[in-house]
């Protein structure tokens, strides 16, 4: 038994399973305003299921493909897809059965996100490559979360929406402008490993600049959003306080790089949270 528990710790820090907070709102975000309010239990259960098999399957992409890098890198050298903990065939399993696991999900829900499951899987797993041979991993990893809306909403209306295509823009540029911020951190390591970040290729101004770039366009398409769905005032105070959590980000970071790490997971952790507040507010009122 304490064998059993053991594994599933090593498997909860590899995937980092509380970090899958940063895509759940903005799920439950898409699917409230297509359904104009609560959109039932099986609709929760089934988005809960996708959300966490389509990021398990993505981080255990990354971590098997990602093993030998992760090797070279003291930040990393400790993950447990490196140091031998959990074995490669191992995280071969893990990968295919969330991926199986995803699919059936998406095939539970409706035909359209069964047929979506494919290339979102796809997109998912190309993450790991791109920063191999180019700095738009930055946006890849942001796209891999921003799909995230596009899924909620095919769930509940099985097609596409223009409102749910701006706010997985706005959820795309926010993810990559923290990704860019918590890639300083290894900065150094991956110019030595020849890899293709920006902080890497450019330096830590060029970075910091993109980064609130990316995210004042976040926050622009947010608002487009919001208009577009013809949503009401907690829903523009829902842009206005993420809008206020990024500037707070940078002035964090931008004061003393250590902070990146709180910057990243508490902040970028509680936006997601209260922006999904905000909307839960707009529908009930």
């Amino acid at each position: 038994m304490q064998r059993l528990i053991a594994k599933i710790r090593d498997f909860n820090e590899l995937v980092m399973f509380k970090h899958t907070i940063f895509s759940l709102p903005f799920i439950f975000i898409a699917m409230i305003v297509a359904a104009n309010g609560w959109f039932g239990w099986r609709l929760l259960l089934l988005g809960l299921l996708a959300a966490i098999t389509a990021r398990n399957f993505a981080m255990g992409v990354n971590r098997y493909l990602d093993r030998d890098i992760d090797a070279l890198n003291p930040r990393t050298a400790s993950r447990p897809s490196v140091d031998g903990r959990i074995p490669h065939r191992w995280l071969l399993v893990f990968i295919v059965v969330n991926a199986l696991g995803f699919i059936l999900v998406a095939y539970l829900i409706n035909d359209l996100a069964f047929w979506l499951s494919f290339p979102i899987l796809a997109i998912l797993a190309g993450y790991s490559y791109f920063k191999r041979f180019s700095e738009y991993a930055h946006l890849v990893l942001g796209l891999s979360l921003g799909l995230a809306p596009i899924a909620g909403v095919v769930a509940v209306k099985a097609k596409i929406t223009l409102w749910s295509v701006f706010l997985s823009l706005g959820v795309m540029f926010w993810v990559a402008g923290f990704d860019l911020l918590y890639s300083l951190q290894d900065m150094e390591v991956d110019k030595k490993l020849g890899l293709f970040s920006i902080p890497s290729m450019y330096g830590a101004k060029c970075t910091l600049f993109l980064s609130k770039i990316f995210h004042f366009l976040a926050v622009l398409f947010w608002l487009f959003f919001v208009i577009e769905a013809h949503l009401g005032l907690f829903a523009y105070m829902a842009v206005a306080v993420a809008a206020g959590m990024l500037w707070y980000e940078h002035r964090i970071v931008d004061k003393d790089f250590t902070k990146i790490d709180r910057a990243f997971f508490t902040v970028n952790g509680y936006l997601g949270i209260v922006f999904l507040l905000f909307i839960i507010l707009d529908r009930a009122v």
